[in-house]
């Protein structure tokens, strides 16, 4: 199986070619958010006052992570403040949800709509850290490591969960 490289920001038509098992090598601009920030962003959707924020989702990845001198690593996807958040963040723009764990039936469905994927990353701190070329705040610094950061990442190591309807957890 040949490993797919992608580019963050990346086409709604780049992710509707991928299916579950794909291997990926992550590159570019990529979001960092958890439970505190997800679900102000969620809110800001709502509100419709996402165009004034000072980040745009369209074409991009959530890791779901926090930032810390330590590093980065997956944090369980399928807490009820992230995994709530997908489908609307996934309207919004955001074409893969990055992190760790099994997703809701229903939260299987919601990203075949919206199209758009999740992908799991092995918890490697080290490997990761390696791989982070630039970290930035960028929207709610009041939350410390668990505020929205922006990475410029190369060559993530994941591997596609769910896509199109169809997860790797059946």
């Amino acid at each position: 199986m040949d490993v797919i490289k992608l580019t963050f920001p990346v086409a709604e038509s780049e992710i509707m070619k991928l299916h579950i098992r794909d291997q990926l090598l992550i590159s570019g601009r990529i979001f960092c958010g958890r439970d505190a920030v997800l679900p102000r962003i969620a809110e800001m959707i709502r509100e419709g006052s996402i165009a004034s924020a000072p980040f745009d989702l369209e074409g991009g990845l959530i890791f779901h992570t926090a930032v810390s001198r330590a590093g980065v690593g997956p944090t369980s996807s399928n807490k009820l403040e992230i995994e709530s958040t997908m489908g609307i963040l996934s309207e919004a723009g955001i074409r893969m949800h990055l992190g760790k764990g099994k997703l809701k039936p229903e939260t299987v469905e919601i990203l075949k709509e919206k199209n758009a994927v999740y992908a799991v990353i092995p918890p490697v701190t080290a490997l990761l850290n390696e791989r982070t070329r630039s970290s930035r705040v960028v929207a709610f610094p009041e939350l410390g490591m668990e505020a929205l950061y922006e990475l410029t990442v190369e060559d993530y190591p994941a591997v596609i969960a769910i896509a199109q309807g169809e997860t790797i957890y059946d």
